[in-house]
């Protein structure tokens, strides 16, 4: 049977409650102010507290906002002479489960006390279902996370053993254009977004022949044409992937420009994702710093002045400062990491 403290300043109304709740088979413990109450908390556990308003020292209201934010499991209802509605209902927000009024009738109070208790249950059941089912959506999310990182790496690996040159091209990519994302004052998710975008942004190469993609020399109209089209190929791969973020827009569009001279769409400004604007800095500046088959690398310095000298032309202004000021004042580094083929071995 449920255990309940009654809380109230007169005598003769606490020795009427425990006449009632003994009748009704609880067990009762009595109070008269809120600081013998909560001597009482500390070293019992009460289902429910009968509890006034008017009392010497510690108001009621005060000492319910007390068991409410320490005993959540507690279920508390008022009773008391005060028959005012704006103290009932700041009873009812700091959270009490009733509002009984002074002389009251035992029945009634029986039946509210019955009432309250099984709220509680439901309650206390209702916020361990919850909890456990938060538990379980946070595992199942972190499994997801873990095959979808595991897909996205597999992806990424498929150009890279195509493509030894660019080995660790899209990681780096992804580093960087996830830092100038942050520097950017990018959410966690809009970040999360980018990376992944980042990661993939060359997945279309895997259309491109091998030998091309490695060729040392200048590359004919024709094989040029074949490069330029791995953003559309990466996009058609992407495009059925049903993302929460707009993956496949960002990769087919990677390779726009502010001026309208990049490739596949020709779009303006504005009409870019700015997490393709943002991806479309990160490439050119890792591709520029890396070695590439027809050419030596040309260095971070050559790449991040190549960035500042063209911001608002070709790159968004807001993404290529934001790059620039990694660098130069965050220490930002692009991390080399092993190549594909030697991580065969």
């Amino acid at each position: 049977m449920a255990n309940i403290l009654v809380v109230d300043d007169e005598e003769s109304i606490r020795y009427l409650l425990n006449q009632v709740l003994s009748i009704g088979g609880y067990e009762c413990t009595l109070a008269a102010d809120a600081a013998e109450a909560r001597k009482f908390i500390k070293d019992r556990n009460f289902e429910l507290i009968l509890c006034d308003v008017a009392m010497p020292g510690e108001s009621g209201i005060d000492f319910i906002r007390y068991v409410t934010a320490e005993y959540p499991d507690t279920a508390i209802i008022m009773v008391t002479a005060v028959d005012d509605p704006e103290i009932a209902e700041t009873a009812l927000e700091a959270g009490i489960y009733g509002y009984i009024i002074k002389p009251f009738n035992v029945n009634e109070m029986i039946i509210n006390i019955r009432n309250s208790l099984r709220r509680r249950e439901l309650e206390i059941a209702d916020r361990a279902y919850r909890g456990n089912l938060e538990q379980e959506v946070e595992e199942r999310t972190a499994e997801l996370q873990k095959t979808l990182s595991g897909v996205i790496y597999a992806l990424t690996m498929t150009v890279e053993y195509r493509d030894p040159y660019t080995a660790g091209h899209q990681q780096r990519v992804s580093d960087l254009a996830s830092a100038i994302a942050k520097e950017m004052g990018f959410s966690g998710d809009k970040i999360m977004g980018i990376r992944i975008a980042g990661a993939l942004h060359d997945i279309g190469k895997i259309a491109i022949p091998v030998e091309i993609l490695s060729k040392p020399g200048r590359l004919s109209k024709t094989e040029l044409d074949l490069i330029k089209n791995h953003s559309q190929v990466g996009y058609d791969i992407l495009k059925s992937i049903k993302f929460p973020w707009p993956i496949a827009q960002i990769v087919l569009q990677h390779h726009e420009r502010m001026d309208g001279s990049g490739y596949p769409n020709g779009l303006l400004g504005q009409e870019i994702l700015i997490e393709a604007r943002i991806l479309g800095v990160a490439d050119v500046v890792e591709a520029m710093a890396s070695h590439r088959p027809y050419r030596p690398a040309l260095g971070i310095d050559k790449a991040l002045e190549e960035i500042s000298i063209s911001k608002g032309k070709f790159y968004d202004v807001e993404a290529a400062n934001a790059c620039l000021k990694i660098f130069k004042e965050k220490e930002f580094e692009l991390q080399q990491r092993a190549n594909a083929s030697e991580s065969k071995n």
